[in-house]
């Protein structure tokens, strides 16, 4: 394992601190449409964001997986009966091309206009070369070899059909990783979020390699957090973002891997590179899986090919979760990335999540650590970059129920000798000083969130 304190510079590290000096801020499809987001709903998401989340710094627009994938929508229907589309859309050398079903017009358009809206356009992509290319045999640009060459045929995702590995001792994997590149390129995408990825680090530097050659600026994010490892470390923090976490959803057993992961992985930061605790499962979600269907869907499939959680709905989260959801990626730098459709969010989630206290911890850029843990009350802190004995406290209580709480300012970490002011970020719940401390009541999973300022 790399020495996490090293200084050295490596090669992309610049780039990565151009791209990225700061948590990036965006909006994902996949918690609300999952695989299958239509041209229509994507456009107005992305109205939605340029007037809801652009002020407060979001900027990231992406398309999730399945925007190559040729569904059979049954008469009648928006969206598909299955996750997976059982055939892709690709060009002559094996390369994912936007589905005809969802995107007739091509995916260009709805590029542009994420760009005039002052946006930054983001699209998912599967590791590996897709199973149609091989079986077609098509060729791989610019080379004497073709699909079959390189392909891995045992290396397949347990949990998405469409692509082969691809062998990466064969001298054609690197071509076609950087033809697949070069054509996002063109199309101007400035982000790629790349799936099942965090498992196999020669793919991760052909990815970044291929990047690296395209002569555009795309920030580079590994997915998923399930197959992460300290092992592989020092080529992860070649890309601008890593998940360290499974997919994460709308319940309570999720804040718990949130803490878990913080506290596993908060030591391997370093600047320009985000410590990813995944989507936001704020407001309304998996509209591609219709209520009226849910009990079809619940016998037919299980939770893991419904990409975890069921029908359409708003929000599982409750009040208090959702403030120690969103208070937890706060103070941990994590990227933040609005999953819900914004069009038809609640206000509640919105304002949560470009709340500009709660922001300015986020933006600061350092991932805290937790100073105190006991009877299921933990607190987190994360000093300021710049300002010496300034910057925000978190106080969890993981229990279900109401805990009264009585903390010292050592127990906090701040020096009980030099007098603090103390600011609450979110409205609940009130808290009350004593000598050298502090008390407050705080509800089951809530959190009194607080920034600190030494006064001398």
């Amino acid at each position: 394992m790399m020495n996490v304190n090293h200084t050295e510079e490596t090669p992309g590290e610049n780039t990565l601190l151009r791209l990225t000096p700061r948590p990036p801020l965006g909006w994902n499809s996949f918690d609300c449409y999952g695989c299958a987001a239509p041209e229509d709903a994507l456009l107005e998401n992305a109205e939605a964001m340029a007037r809801l989340l652009k002020p407060g710094g979001y900027e990231y627009f992406v398309v999730d997986n399945g925007w190559f994938a040729e569904y059979e929508i049954p008469a009648g229907k928006r969206y598909p009966a299955v996750k997976h589309a059982d055939d892709v859309n690709l060009d002559a050398y094996g390369r994912l091309q936007p589905s005809k079903c969802y995107f007739p017009h091509g995916i260009k358009g709805l590029i542009d206009r994420v760009h005039g809206l002052g946006l930054k356009f983001g699209i998912h992509i599967m590791r590996g070369i897709p199973r149609k290319a091989v079986a077609n045999d098509l060729p791989v640009l610019g080379t004497p070899y073709r699909a079959s060459d390189i392909a891995e045929i045992s290396d397949t995702c347990e949990w998405c059909h469409y692509n082969y590995g691809v062998n990466m001792d064969h001298p054609g994997a690197q071509a076609f990783y950087d033809s697949f590149i070069q054509m996002l390129a063109k199309w101007e995408v400035d982000f790629i979020k790349a799936d099942d990825i965090t498992g196999h680090p020669r793919e991760i530097e052909a990815i970044v390699k291929a990047i690296r050659s395209s002569g555009r600026d795309i920030v580079l994010s590994l997915s998923p957090g399930g197959q992460t490892t300290p092992e592989f470390m020092d080529v992860y923090q070649q890309a601008n973002m890593l998940r360290t976490t499974r997919d994460i959803w709308d319940n309570r057993d999720d804040l718990d891997k949130a803490f878990d992961v913080w506290h596993a992985y908060s030591e391997f930061r370093k600047e320009g590179f985000w410590l990813d605790l995944d989507m936001i499962p704020f407001g309304h979600l998996q509209l591609w899986n219709p209520r009226t269907e849910a009990k079809a869907y619940a016998e037919t499939r299980t939770s893991q090919e419904l990409s975890g959680k069921g029908h359409e709905r708003m929000s599982g989260l409750s009040v208090n979760q959702k403030y120690t959801f969103i208070t937890i990626r706060a103070l941990a730098a994590s990227p933040l990335f609005m999953g819900g459709d914004l069009p038809s969010s609640d206000e509640f989630s919105i304002d949560l999540i470009t709340n500009e206290g709660m922001l300015e911890c986020n933006q600061n850029g350092i991932s805290g650590s937790r100073v105190y843990a006991e009877s299921g009350i933990e607190v987190w802190k994360t000093p300021h970059r710049t300002a010496a004995g300034e910057g925000w406290i978190g106080v969890f209580n993981r229990n279900r129920e109401t805990k009264r709480v009585q903390l010292t300012f050592g127990q906090l970490s701040l020096d009980d000798s030099v007098p603090a002011e103390l600011q609450s970020i979110w409205p609940e719940p009130a808290y009350e000083h004593f000598e050298g401390g502090l008390t407050s009541e705080i509800e089951g999973d809530g959190v009194l969130f607080l920034h600190y300022k030494s006064r001398s």
